[in-house]
């Protein structure tokens, strides 16, 4: 899997050595911020694990976490000449796998999680960009997956919390400045299982997905606003997965128009497509990936260009560059006055979310487009609004 730093300027996977049966792997960082990607292989004194996490910084270096002896050994890996550079970063005790987060938006730090399911708890690590090595942030009651920045200072940030005591999993904020337990994000109503898995600082757009209408379903939300989470039928098409991957920066307070680059499969068809989808359209857009796409991988430009990472056996490192034309706005549907209150409500009366139950769908995001063709100082943190006692809405 390739990782892309905070500001898009650098790229990290873990590759297979050439000409070896296939146990030798090593990390490879991609420039992707110049006029033509390019990678540089980063070997290390003996091969890396394949399942190794690594992460690049938004000066350069790669962070990788190596597993041994019950320990994640940390180090920031860098070009030094012809050979790798290697800077010590100290380790950290971890039974069971560590989880390194999404970057933070400063690009020079990067967290990860470290459940204990014996305590009933995940430990929150700052595990790069701290004074003295791994330093622990605070323990969160339960387990936690998940992770999105809620604030372009990187101090406010988003996990998923699977409570032991009711089971439900719900989306809750962590401070990781000051500490301390963690506060409520997420709850659409009082019974459902609420998600998030993107969110975009400057639209403030937010993508959940709940079982609050009634079956896990894929909907928008703005933080800090009490409107309703939508639960769109172009994000709900009949036996179709959607993972949303990419969000477009730079759409100040417009959540409406932000892009959001979309990976489907399904079943029947095979091989995945790409498409876009905006909360001001009621279709997807198909768009062609290039040959060798890395699946689930992508950046948005702020002026709305889709960069796809690809690698083939001809050009082992690409960067397809989509424009993606805007489409007239399509008017949303107000909430209606009948919507779900929280109290007291029953998710499966939602209908199925914005517009009912869902149906075939008729529209471009319905199939897979044609045959792809290849392709060459921080603001003031406030705390954000939670997304609960809110009505379900229903639109187009």
């Amino acid at each position: 899997m390739l990782s892309i730093a905070a500001d898009g300027s650098y790229a990290a996977r873990l590759v297979r050595a050439p000409g070896t049966a296939g146990d030798a792997w090593y990390a490879e960082r991609w420039t992707l911020d110049g006029p033509e990607p390019y990678a540089v292989p980063l070997p290390a004194g003996q091969p890396e694990e394949p399942d190794s996490p690594v992460q690049p910084l938004a000066d350069g270096r790669v962070l990788i976490a190596r597993y041994a002896d019950g320990r994640y050994h940390l180090a920031l890996l860098y070009p030094s000449g012809p050979e790798t550079g290697e800077l010590p970063l100290g380790a950290l005790e971890s039974p069971v796998p560590l989880r390194l987060l999404p970057p933070a938006p400063d690009g020079a730090r990067v967290y990860a999680l470290v459940p204990d399911d014996a305590a009933g708890e995940t430990a929150v690590w700052l595990v790069c960009g701290g004074a003295f090595g791994p330093e622990l942030v605070t323990r969160v009651p339960g387990h936690c997956a998940g992770g999105a920045w809620l604030d372009a200072g990187g101090r406010l940030l988003a996990l998923d919390r699977t409570d032991p005591a009711t089971g439900h999993t719900r989306t809750v904020t962590v401070d990781v400045e000051a500490g301390g337990p963690p506060s409520e994000l997420l709850r659409i109503t009082e019974h459902s299982n609420d998600r998030l898995l993107m969110a975009d600082t400057d639209s403030g757009l937010l993508l959940v997905v709940s079982d609050a209408p009634g079956e896990d379903r894929l909907g928008w939300g703005v933080l800090g606003s009490r409107l309703p989470v939508r639960f769109p039928e172009a994000l709900h098409p009949d036996g179709v997965t959607i993972k949303p991957f990419a969000v477009q920066p730079g759409q100040m307070l417009t959540p409406e128009a932000c892009a959001v680059a979309l990976w489907l499969s399904a079943p029947e068809v095979g091989a995945g497509w790409v498409a876009v989808w905006r909360a001001q359209q009621r279709e997807v857009q198909p768009i062609a990936a290039p040959e060798g796409w890395l699946a689930g991988v992508g950046r948005w430009t702020a002026g709305g260009e889709l960069l796809l990472p690809y690698a083939t056996e001809e050009l082992p490192w690409g960067l397809a560059r989509v424009a993606v034309p805007v489409p007239e706005p399509q008017p949303l549907r107000p909430a209606p006055e009948a919507a779900l209150p929280v109290d007291g409500a029953d998710a499966g009366g939602a209908g199925g979310g914005e517009g009912g139950p869902a149906g075939p769908v008729t529209g471009p995001g319905a199939m897979p487009p044609a045959a792809p063709s290849p392709a060459p100082s921080p603001p003031a943190v406030t705390k954000p609004v939670p997304l609960h006692h809110s009505p379900l809405a229903r639109t187009d």
